[in-house]
């Protein structure tokens, strides 16, 4: 009876570390979405756009956002080429439960809501996806931690995320996504996704970290890079212009502005 108590113990021993490293892994997913939250920003962004062959197309985006209260607002307008100026996409990442998005296409003068099914759609013929865009809903995954790593000569955390069931998974177009996190900063510096037969699909670098609001520790990657493994396409993100801005106009994240 002893020996069998004894076992029981170790048995509840050995399952309570995997539970606190899946908090754990999950405070520090938390952690690198607050870091990137700021009350207000404007930006401007390069977008490039390459296919296999090495052909590219370039696009010219304004971006900005706001936070109010547990949600952030975020408005999305091309600039360049002619082709997609005033095409729009309006962002409201909420915490905790799912986001609401809105693409606005000038060609048919129409808004039309994203629906979850089109969360792990191409952004725009990028290789970045609309889900990210957006935050993702922490509640939409289990965490677990996989050690240390570096990622481009930053020592990270290296996370693993799984969405809860096949129809999360199917939304956000991902199996599984490992993702290396700055240990001193909590940025995201990489992220690798796989398909729905686990096999890797794309590979995500962030770099410039910058100090977006360095009195309330917000910092943000200012280039992005996205390479389809599959396909050989891959897309990029620049930032060219950053302005911290807390008392950004509220008007701008509207429907009504999002059509203009």
């Amino acid at each position: 009876m002893k020996t069998i108590n004894i076992l029981i113990i170790l048995l509840a021993i050995m399952a309570f570390p995997a539970i606190g490293q899946g908090d754990a892994a999950r405070e520090i997913m938390q952690k690198s979405i607050d870091v990137s939250r700021v009350k207000g920003i404007e930006t401007v962004t390069e977008l490039r756009i390459m296919d296999a062959k090495g052909h590219e197309r370039d696009r010219k985006i304004a971006m900005a956002s706001r936070r109010e209260g547990d949600m952030d607002k975020r408005i999305i307008k091309f600039l360049e080429p002619a082709d997609v100026k005033g095409t729009g996409l309006l962002i409201y990442d909420y915490s905790g439960k799912d986001d609401e998005m809105w693409l606005y296409m000038p060609a048919i003068r129409k808004t039309r809501k994203i629906v979850s099914s089109e969360k792990g759609k191409n952004f725009m013929g990028s290789e970045f996806s609309n889900a990210d865009m957006a935050a993702p809903n922490l509640d939409d995954f289990t965490f677990e931690s996989k050690g240390e790593a570096e990622a481009d000569g930053t020592a990270c955390y290296k996370i693993l995320m799984v969405p809860k069931s096949d129809k999360i998974a199917r939304e956000y177009g991902f199996s599984k996504k490992m993702v290396w996190i700055g240990k001193k900063d909590y940025v995201m510096r990489r992220a690798e996704y796989f398909d729905q037969d686990g096999t890797l699909q794309k590979v995500l670098t962030a770099t410039d970290v910058q100090p977006v609001d360095p009195q309330h520790t917000k910092y943000l990657a200012r280039e992005m890079k996205i390479v389809n493994k599959e396909n050989g396409r891959s897309s990029s993100f620049k930032m060219t212009r950053v302005q911290y801005n807390p008392d950004i106009d509220p008007n701008l994240f509207t429907l009504s502005y999002l059509e203009r």
